[in-house]
């Protein structure tokens, strides 16, 4: 048990904890913020130290295999049943059962960032769902959305029970306050954030935008390496998982929770991150994308983008994901003899890409950061013209650095079904198919 550094901050009773993690992928953490609020040896005594109350958190069904199941014990000052009854605070920007949204064309869509928006806007309210699959509902597909605040969120706690919540920052930084401690999360890190595990953002640089999956099936997991063998990729050390820390306040406080994509709100009338201790494999956590380790080709050819594979979340059908969150980030290109950026292809996935900084090797123009874009099953797709042109000419006997970039990809086995916002909104590029009708036809049936 770790009983780290703690100052109290008598002004909100809040017990600030120093920066510090836990390392580790899902595993059995045990954290506590005031020394012996862990009970030892049980998860329910009769009578829990410093009056607390004991609450489990489950985010798998109770008998899900050992190696699968998800769930963590918290010891907190008040049961999360505590709150007044839920009332529905109507949004027209959430969408959670695809069945309903327009006809998805088989078109090419990208799209420009969000702008930032012109009234008080905080984290929740910032939301705009892109498109997604499934239906939250049925506990399966996800939804992909947007977000763009300029305010904190003051006295207002949230949490979705719809999915895990996977959350790519692109522009300003956010300090995520969860019920079982804080996560700093800076662009170019991510966070997941629990089904069910109440937090609220704060915007330390005034304004913030970036992506949100929102994932309604199988908990996200790293993938099997395979060949690979024991290292690379995603490592598990890397992930960090906050220490305890809680906040005892009392006052007119509102909890927002989103259920089958609607947002309801309930009057409450303490701070809901109240948790003093806790322990278990269901938890919060980010990652700095920067550790990422790359694996390519060093002869010729490159492998399939799926050696960017970051965190999956497994379907019913072996080697077919729900959700592949795959990023492509600084790297070294070095296959000689060979179109060294993405080829073209179409593909039985469906595919969102993200930018978070910098130029994305396979478009040269267009696809800025904070935009998107969306290439749905068998839509052909990849390099623009201008890439092309270069790549089939460059020099390959060197290698070449990919550097300052950091594009993302979620990518699904599910056509992934835009909004009526994301197809009628001003931020879709009407002319985006002009990227490759540039493309020449270099066909010489006299010369190889």
């Amino acid at each position: 048990m770790d009983t780290p550094t703690r100052t109290p901050n008598t002004a909100s009773s809040r017990l600030e904890i120093e920066p510090g993690y836990q390392s580790g992928f899902a595993n059995e953490f045990a954290t506590e913020a005031l020394p012996g609020a862990l009970p030892e040896g049980r998860n329910s005594p009769q009578r829990a130290a410093y009056g607390l109350y004991a609450e489990q958190l489950s985010g798998t069904a109770f008998t899900a295999p050992r190696g699968h199941n998800r769930r963590s014990w918290l010891y907190r000052i008040r049961p999360a049943a505590v709150h007044k009854p839920f009332t529905l605070l109507p949004s027209e920007r959430l969408v959670a059962n695809f069945a309903e949204v327009p006809p998805t064309p088989p078109n090419q869509l990208r799209w420009d960032a969000l702008p930032m928006p012109t009234e008080p806007t905080d984290f929740v309210d910032g939301w705009i769902t892109m498109a997604g699959n499934g239906s939250a509902e049925a506990m399966n597909g996800c939804a992909i959305h947007l977000y763009a605040a300029n305010r904190s969120m003051k006295d207002r706690f949230f949490y979705s029970a719809d999915g895990e919540l996977l959350i790519v920052p692109q522009e300003g930084r956010l300090h995520i306050a969860t019920e079982m401690g804080r996560l700093d999360v800076d662009p170019f890190e991510i966070a997941v954030i629990p089904r069910g595990v109440r937090f609220a953002v704060n915007l330390p640089d005034g304004t913030a935008r970036g992506y949100i999956c929102e994932n309604f099936g199988a908990l996200l997991r790293l993938p099997d390496l395979g060949p690979i063998g024991s290292n690379g990729l995603a490592n598990p050390r890397d992930f960090l998982t906050p220490h305890a820390a809680y906040e005892d306040r009392e006052g007119d406080f509102e909890l927002v929770a989103k259920m089958n994509g609607n947002l309801w709100r309930a009057d409450i009338g303490h701070s809901p991150l109240d948790v003093v201790a806790w322990h278990g494999n269901y938890a919060p956590y980010k990652y700095d994308l920067r550790r990422f380790n790359t694996i390519g080709s060093i002869s010729f050819d490159h492998p399939d983008p799926s050696i960017f594979l970051v965190l999956q979340s497994q379907s019913d059908t072996p080697g077919v994901d729900t959700i592949d969150f795959v990023i492509f980030p600084p790297r070294w290109l070095a296959a000689e003899d060979t179109f060294r950026p993405p080829w073209f292809h179409r593909n039985v996935a469906s595919e969102f890409m993200g930018l978070v900084h910098g130029v994305y090797d396979a478009k040269a123009e267009g696809f800025v950061p904070g935009g998107a874009s969306l290439h749905n099953c068998m839509s052909g797709h990849g390099p623009d013209a201008d890439t092309f042109e270069k790549a089939s000419h460059g020099d390959t006997s060197t290698p070449k650095k990919v550097g300052d970039t950091m594009a993302f990809m979620f990518e699904t086995r599910t056509l992934i079904k835009p909004t009526r916002f994301a197809l009628e909104t001003a931020q879709l590029q009407a002319n985006y198919y002009e990227c490759w009708q540039g493309l020449k036809k270099h066909f010489n049936p006299e010369q190889r």
